[in-house]
């Protein structure tokens, strides 16, 4: 029996996209109030690709940019104060750059968007969906939603009348990161100290902004992070295999489009070790703007649409999938799994939240019966991480598990995002935002 179900019968119709045309490479267009250039790099080094910088021409040298840079890519480049990003080996993409500008500045040099209108168009071309958990948790404010409501039913229909052959769910993936995740957990736990046993602390793999901060500043802590792929490098891999098969798709007619909130997940897509299903396993990494761009240039009521699931088996999830769109979240779903295996009982109260944070570093002592105590800490920005990844390195962690994520609060709050209305609409008013930001931060509804 086939798992995963085409969508031979879906209740939304696909629109007619002939009238969507590609615009040159290199073409800047606007998207939800973020200029973006018509790049869709294949088979290049994503290092030496700017994913945000600075129009110079449109910068004032306020610094709201440099203040929120955790590594000092992005600085002043004259005595305007006029601002670049110097290095993209120092920048982690985050683009919480973009989002802190109150001028419209910073751009978004990859745009996949024209590529994607093409494959849908294309009859050749089976083209698959897979949206992270915050998207649709931030989807809804480009339609006049309010910050963090839940709109993942309108996405998956809105996926479906932009003509996505399958509607598959990061949220699938996310489930099976922690299966796998927290079993490494586990067994760095139970192990600890004996040959071939991985160290501890065990560090999440999740966040691109993460990976590469410390790959590039701390490559003597690799052996720490769990060996998990991110949960869309899990989906990608799956789509084009276990997805292919159960679909008798042939891979290669396959094209899968990450929907991520976040726009270091493009230089993800783009490594080249994403081809362990033998083909590219993300061909395509658009944000969340980009998707709102994508339904409304086809002419989609959004708020009309009614619900819809996406298609089995690779759009089923948990709870504990939806979480991880918030800082602490991916440590509060290993910390259940982890909790029932090390213990053997049935964790009553699934929520664990002592564990969520917004801001800075949280730690947590959790009582595990039959085994003691699991020490963990959620940080949350990379400004924040190179104290854990010191503490590590000298050895005075006193920590079982880290979680790290670059942008505050974590994914719903990534640089993929809606734009605050407030930080944009004036300079006055975007230093007052910046001051209230902290309190006011994207959180799921739901």
């Amino acid at each position: 029996m086939s798992g995963c179900t085409p969508k031979s019968s879906p209740k939304a119709v696909p629109v007619d996209l002939s009238s969507i045309h590609p615009e040159k490479e290199g073409t800047m267009k606007q998207i939800e109030g973020v200029m973006y250039q018509t790049n869709a790099p294949k088979g290049i080094d994503p290092d030496g690709i700017y994913f945000v910088q600075v129009d110079t021409t449109k910068c004032e040298g306020c610094g709201a940019c440099e203040e929120v840079c955790a590594t000092g890519a992005i600085q002043s480049i004259n005595d305007d104060y006029i601002h670049q990003v110097v290095d993209t080996a120092a920048c982690m993409n985050c683009g919480q750059c973009l989002v802190s500008c109150p001028y419209g500045a910073i751009y978004e040099g990859v745009s996949y968007v024209d590529e994607i209108f093409e494959k849908l168009k294309d009859p050749d071309t089976v083209v698959v969906s897979m949206p992270a958990p915050a998207v649709r948790y931030g989807l809804g404010e480009c339609f006049g939603g309010a910050p963090g409501a839940y709109v993942g039913q309108q996405m998956h229909a809105a996926l479906r009348k932009l003509g996505f052959d399958y509607i598959w769910d990061n949220e699938f993936a996310a489930d099976v990161t922690i299966m796998e995740e927290g079993t490494e957990l586990i067994n760095r736990v139970k192990n600890a100290g004996k040959k071939d046993t991985l160290p501890l602390p065990q560090f999440t793999s999740c966040c691109p902004g993460w990976m590469k901060f410390v790959e590039s500043y701390h490559p003597d802590l690799l052996p720490h992070i769990s060996t998990c792929k991110s949960p869309i490098g899990m989906l990608g891999a799956l789509a084009k295999t276990y997805g292919a098969h159960e679909t008798h798709t042939p891979a290669k007619k396959m094209y899968t489009v990450s929907i991520m909130p976040c726009i270091a997940k493009k230089y993800e897509g783009l490594r080249p070790e994403m081809a362990d299903s033998g083909y590219r396993d993300i061909d395509a990494t658009i944000n969340t703007r980009e998707l709102a761009y994508m339904i409304k240039k086809a002419g989609i009521d959004f708020n009309t649409l009614p619900g819809e699931d996406p298609d089995p088996v690779l759009g089923e999830s948990t709870g504990a999938a939806t979480i991880f769109g918030t800082s602490g979240g991916v440590m509060e779903a290993a910390l259940r799994l982890a909790y029932e295996a090390l213990s053997g009982k049935h964790l009553n109260n699934p929520d664990i939240k002592v564990v969520r944070t917004h801001e800075g570093i949280k730690t947590a002592d959790v009582k595990v019966p039959g085994f003691g105590t699991v020490k963990v800490a959620v940080c949350s920005g990379l400004a924040n991480a190179n104290k854990l990844c010191e503490e590590v390195r000298n050895g005075k962690s006193p920590y079982h598990f880290i979680e790290i994520m670059a942008c505050p609060g974590g994914c719903v709050n990534g640089g993929g995002q809606p734009l605050d209305p407030d930080v944009q609409a004036s300079l006055f008013t975007s230093m007052i935002a910046k001051v209230n930001r902290r309190y006011r931060a994207r959180k799921p509804m739901a």
